[in-house]
């Protein structure tokens, strides 16, 4: 049983303060089911202290809850031992926040550990420890935490990543995950809209800080307006193409609703209906139903 004013937090981390209360009643309920890892060291007063390795959540639920002592496994390791295995059962979470995540084994890589140390201490494969630390390296936040919640493949991100900042080749990029099939649907779509983000917001998560109206200037008013007039553009280049294809396929159905034979296959086969406003164009065009 350690004295909680002797325990001195290594590693600490932000949590979700909800799912934090969460745990504050349980161990107030049931009490605390593992006890904290702690590893001694010399206090300045000349007692003892201890510098806590792993347990921070259960620590502070203890000071939470008025406790002044808290069962604690001692364990004799090196200040650098310690850091590793902090930061180790950090990322070993299983519910761990993605920047905890990213931040981790950046730490890790930063004190030596090799990709492969780094794969042994936290259980994670070392391709995707090796991908980790290529998106950490770019500043990639942006796209880490769309991995780490599920929302896209850390493969599709590193094909984004290598395209760099021209749109033509993120696009190709993107395309060239859809036709291998590691995205689809829903996760398609994200992507879409992660790549306008990052883009436009930028490859971190944090928020930027306000720009001042100083900032404001005619030539980036200017530069404003082009991008729009571009974007404009292309707009109308796209509507025209849908326009010509829409244009094509009425033209088609019209030409098959013509053909009486086709019709009377097609009515065999049960494929002699059209939705009602599709058929109002085709009739207006000359076809029959």
């Amino acid at each position: 049983m350690i004295p909680l004013d002797r325990i001195d937090v290594l590693n600490p981390r932000e949590r979700n303060q909800r799912k934090f209360d969460v745990i504050v009643n349980n161990i107030g309920a049931v009490g605390l089911k593992k006890p904290v890892t702690v590893t001694p060291r010399p206090g300045d007063d000349g007692a003892e202290r201890y510098m806590l390795v792993c347990g921070e959540g259960r620590l502070k639920a203890f000071l939470r809850l008025g406790e002044t002592r808290i069962p604690a496994l001692v364990v004799t390791v090196s200040d650098e031992d310690a850091f590793v295995m902090s930061l180790a059962e950090n990322i070993a979470r299983r519910r761990h926040q993605p920047l905890e995540l990213l931040r981790g084994i950046t730490l890790l890589r930063d004190r030596g550990c090799s990709v492969r140390e780094i794969s042994r201490k936290t259980d994670l494969h070392e391709t995707y420890v090796r991908q980790i630390l290529e998106l950490a390296d770019k500043g990639e936040e942006r796209l880490l935490v769309a991995v780490e919640r599920g929302k896209i493949p850390i493969t599709v991100a590193i094909l984004i990543v290598g395209a760099g900042d021209d749109d033509k080749s993120v696009q190709m990029a993107m395309q060239e995950s859809y036709e291998s099939g590691e995205l689809r649907g829903p996760q398609l779509m994200f992507a879409k809209k992660l790549v306008e983000r990052r883009q436009f917001l930028g490859r971190s998560v944090a928020r930027s800080p306000p720009r001042r109206r100083a900032d404001v200037s005619s030539s980036s008013l200017v530069r404003a307006y082009q991008k729009e007039v571009e974007r404009q553009r292309i707009m109308i280049r796209k509507s025209s193409l849908v326009q010509q294809r829409l244009f094509f396929i009425l033209g088609a159905l019209r030409k098959m609703c013509a053909d009486e034979n086709l019709v009377n296959v097609l009515r065999l086969e049960g494929l002699d209906t059209l939705p009602k406003y599709l058929a109002e164009r085709v009739i207006r065009l000359g076809g029959a139903l």
